[in-house]
């Protein structure tokens, strides 16, 4: 029972290697980078994908529902062994069509009077968040109340949301789609206008963790951003990334950091020359007696 599904993974290699666009040779030739594995899901049934949109009154876009009828949902995971340990680090994912859910719909709260992301909505905080995101051009964002609709793509390992936003509330077109980056301080982040930009900006980024922090005027943690440039992204920004981190790298300068014992050395040349000092009578007084015989003359000019 167990040997039956590398058979199946072997036949559906050239399947998996589409649906990634083959970045799994990519990292399977990094360093230290194992255990590069990919859940493989069966297709979703075109009714699940309608009876969703019926529940929900909105109208899938065309890419995610061929997205849906390859596979339902995605999730792959890569590990990087240091030393003797080994650390779980990338993880790409895109939630079943049964847990696409409606945002405000989730447990974000597990208290009874807990605020809803709705009682978080406040419209005079709209230039505020203009000017925390420092981009004018960027579009207007989500709203948590009935004027958005919002479904949950990718959790981000609790590290904000990835979601699909209709922009015009209920009933909901395709074409009102967007794809936004929630963080963990609710504020809103613009990604991609369609969900295969976006399904390209996972793989290119190879899951790396916070990877989505990359699209916020405040960018990634200094943590993440040493995996960013052990395992550079394939990205258009890679270059960015290595001048950046310069301001993260600590470097050592010997001759700041032992500048203390340098300085101790200085009075031991000094006394080294205190013999010669000591013998400054034979070499010392002839040029001083010169000096005073030769004092003498001018007073004789």
């Amino acid at each position: 029972m167990e040997e039956t599904p590398p058979p199946l993974l072997g036949s559906n290699k050239p399947h998996l290697e589409k649906l990634t666009l083959g970045v799994t040779r990519i990292l399977e030739s990094s360093p230290g980078v194992t255990e590069v594995t990919i859940i493989e899901k069966a297709p979703a049934e075109r009714h699940m994908i309608s009876s969703w949109e019926q529940r929900n009154n909105c109208v899938l876009p065309e890419d995610l529902k061929s997205f849906y009828l390859m596979t339902n949902g995605f999730h792959m995971t890569w590990n990087v062994k240091l030393g003797e340990h080994t650390i779980p680090l990338g993880s790409m994912a895109i939630n079943s069509i049964s847990k696409l859910t409606q945002l405000n719909q989730s447990s974000l709260y597990s208290l009874p009077n807990a605020p809803t992301l709705a009682d978080l909505e406040d419209d005079t905080q709209e230039g505020n968040w203009r000017d925390f995101c420092f981009d004018e051009n960027q579009p207007e964002k989500p709203h948590f109340d009935s004027r958005s609709v919002i479904f949950e793509l990718d959790p981000c390992n609790g590290n904000g949301k990835v979601c699909l936003v209709y922009k015009r509330g209920k009933p909901a077109l395709a074409q009102d789609t967007e794809i936004w980056f929630l963080d963990r301080a609710l504020y809103w982040h613009f990604l991609t206008d369609t969900f295969t930009a976006y399904y390209r900006l996972l793989i290119t980024h190879l899951g790396l963790p916070q990877w989505q922090y990359a699209f916020t005027s405040y960018g990634i943690s200094p943590q993440a951003k040493q995996w960013f440039n052990m395992y550079k992204p394939i990205t258009y920004n890679t270059d960015l990334l290595t001048e950046e981190t310069d301001s993260f790298v600590n470097k050592l300068d010997p001759s700041k950091v032992f500048k203390s014992k340098n300085k101790t050395l200085i009075p031991r040349k000094k006394g080294s020359v205190q013999p010669a000092g000591g013998q400054k009578g034979p070499a010392g007084p002839p040029s001083t007696s010169k000096s005073s015989s030769g004092s003498g003359n001018p007073v004789r000019k």
